[in-house]
């Protein structure tokens, strides 16, 4: 009996739910807020997301289709990336809906104003990213073939954060406990300090 499944995307897994987002994982989540043409505020997650670069800091993220957070993003050329924290789960679960209206209403969350942009951050959310877009690109397969979603590129141009996670003088999450996506239609992780490893690089 063979120890290893095998299989091609393109021809299917031939498992009940598709694997593929749950094996890249857990994701960090992108707690994007953006303000649309007409000054209506959006707030929606995204999982497909990471940083890519220490100076200048580099972020990306992936929307299925052109939705409200990547349009709003693309014509006003700025967006923040708010972390979730498990206070604040069932707020991003919520905004996680597709209806066309303002989130923090949806969720009862306070905004709080950007330092440097026309959007605001989640008030509650202990660190805030203030990014101004480089680009947004349809995603295409091997063949060249658009696939229907879309990557976002942008600099982050602010950092807001909570004064207690910089209070010893350098960045700490303290008890801060995170939410991550782990794949599947339902499914989440918590990480805290209780997950902390620590490795010295070897020289």
């Amino acid at each position: 009996m063979q120890d290893r499944y095998f299989y091609e995307p393109r021809g299917g897994h031939g498992l009940a739910h598709d694997p593929i987002a749950s094996l890249v994982g857990p994701r960090p989540i992108a707690w994007i807020s953006t303000v649309s043409q007409d000054g209506v505020l959006n707030l929606a997650p995204y999982s497909f997301f990471g940083i890519f670069n220490y100076r200048p800091p580099i972020v990306a993220f992936a929307s299925d289709g052109l939705k409200d957070s990547l349009r709003n993003a693309l014509h006003q050329g700025e967006f923040v990336i708010n972390t979730v924290t498990s206070e604040l789960a069932a707020a991003m679960n919520a905004s996680s809906t597709s209806a066309r209206r303002n989130e923090f209403e949806l969720t009862g969350l306070a905004s709080a104003p950007s330092r440097l942009l026309r959007t605001p951050r989640v008030a509650d959310s202990p660190v805030a990213l203030e990014c101004r877009v480089i680009e947004g690109k349809p995603l295409r397969d091997l063949r060249g073939a658009e696939v229907g979603s879309w990557l976002l590129i942008g600099e982050v141009v602010g950092v807001s954060l909570d004064r207690r996670l910089v209070e010893t003088g350098s960045f700490d999450w303290q008890g801060t406990r995170r939410v991550l996506r782990a794949g599947g239609p339902s499914d989440y992780h918590v990480v805290g300090t209780e997950n902390l490893i620590r490795m010295t690089r070897p020289t």
